[in-house]
Parts: C-alpha cells; sequence; structure tokens
C-alpha cells in the first residue's frame, strides 16, 4: 500500500483535507439510523449517497450531480475535470442512470466517507462507482471525488451496506503515514494526481490519471494498527 501511494506520489498529488467536525457528534451521526434526506446534521454519507440517487431520478441526472458535488468536485471524462465546470447547463439525459451504495467506509472523526456501489443505465450496462463524500459545516453532505466504471456483471443491490469506521485509537501512526504520502517526487510527464483524506488522517483517498485516460483511484482507512486498503480501483482508458 505505501509503496504504491509512494509511487503515485511522484506525480507531485495536489493534497486537500477536509473541513473539521466535532469527532463525538459526528462519529455518532454515521452510526444512526438513517433520516433519508442526508442533509440533517444526523444524516451520513450513506444517506446522502442515496437521496442522490433519488434527486437523478425526480430531479434529472446533471441537475442531482450538480445539486450534490461540491465547488471544487473533481469528476472523470476521462481525464479530471472541475465538476460544477463540466456539468454547468449539461441537459439531463431523458432517464437517468440508477445506483446504489454497497459499503461507506467512515474516517473516526466522521469528516469524511469514500462509499462505493452499483450503478445500471438505462440500456441495460452496468457497473460500480467510488464516490468521496466530506461533510460540510452545516452537517450535510458534497461529494469532492466521483469515479465510476463499467463492469461485465453488476454488483447486488444489499439488504444493508457495508459500514467500516476508522479505529478512533492510536492515531499518531496514521500521521506518519500521511507524511509519507505527502513526500512529492520530481512531477511525471502526462499523470495528474490528487490525494486527501479525513482532518484526522484515519480515512485517506488518492487517484492518478495518465495521459492516455488510464486511472487509478485508492482508499484507505486505519485500523488502529495500520492503513488497510478499502477500495484500489483500476480503470483502463476509454476504447
Amino acid at each position: 500500500m505505501i509503496a504504491a501511494l509512494l509511487l503515485a506520489a511522484t506525480a507531485s498529488p495536489t493534497s486537500v483535507r477536509a473541513e473539521p467536525v466535532e469527532a463525538p457528534a459526528a462519529a455518532r451521526a454515521e452510526r444512526s439510523p438513517s433520516t433519508g434526506s442526508g442533509r440533517t446534521e444526523l444524516g451520513s454519507a450513506l444517506d446522502a449517497e442515496r437521496a442522490f440517487a433519488a434527486d437523478a431520478q425526480t430531479l434529472g441526472q446533471w441537475t442531482a450531480f450538480r445539486k450534490w458535488a461540491a465547488s471544487d468536485a473533481t469528476m472523470f471524462v476521462p481525464q479530471p475535470v472541475n465538476a460544477q465546470v463540466w456539468l454547468k447547463d449539461r441537459t439531463d439525459p431523458a432517464k437517468a442512470i440508477e445506483w446504489w451504495p454497497t459499503a461507506s467506509y467512515v474516517s473516526c472523526d466522521g469528516s469524511l466517507a469514500v462509499n462505493t456501489g452499483g450503478w445500471k443505465r438505462p440500456d441495460g450496462s452496468v457497473g460500480y462507482f467510488s464516490t468521496v463524500w466530506q461533510r460540510q459545516p452545516d452537517g450535510g453532505w458534497k461529494w469532492i471525488v466521483d469515479g465510476r466504471d463499467d463492469l461485465k456483471v453488476g454488483r447486488q443491490h444489499p439488504g444493508e451496506a457495508k459500514i467500516v469506521s476508522a479505529y478512533c485509537g492510536n492515531k499518531g501512526s496514521v500521521r506518519v503515514v500521511a507524511g509519507v504520502m505527502t513526500i512529492a517526487g520530481p512531477p511525471k510527464p502526462g499523470i495528474k494526481s490528487a490525494m486527501g483524506g479525513s482532518r484526522d488522517d484515519t480515512v485517506t483517498w488518492l487517484w492518478v490519471v495518465r495521459s492516455n485516460g488510464d486511472r487509478r483511484f485508492m482508499a484507505s482507512y486505519w485500523d488502529g494498527r495500520a492503513m488497510v486498503d478499502a477500495l484500489d480501483d483500476k480503470i483502463a482508458a476509454p476504447k
């Protein structure tokens, strides 16, 4: 894991950190029952994901993406772009893509979560997504990174999405790992990347995109002893 992060760091990545959130309340919020809106202080990133998906069906696909994206959110087309700029004035398709979360990896302080799940297009094609969500000062959520890829066999709708909460103890060791992640070497031509994480560094993420559109997204969480791989998405360049 660390070797891969160091290799990716040679692309001189941008570093992004979540805004501070009061830890006890935020951590409890992720374990509370769903409010259904994802906008209230008691909502979780899973609530936000489900509300986002519901809005796509009722408001329109790109309208929902604009509504839930942070001002500096990133999406891939396949090169990374500012989502709000790319989405501006984009016409909603007649029928929106459907998606559903299958897992959520939540930081100890509740300031950040990485969701993953499945999707299905109106034409029947299927795939998966990975989305980084950041808690906002008002207690709601906005997504800051969104990526997806096709699959031959879709992901099933789970009865309950899996929630993995980062361990809250021994966080000094996480700071060391985070420090290693930010060591950047000379930039490599044709490679773009960014990395970030929760305020307490118990959940971290990293994406790397090559000039041909190949990209990789990784997310990790702290289990009390080490950073554990949560996601490692490898997306081939479009043909």
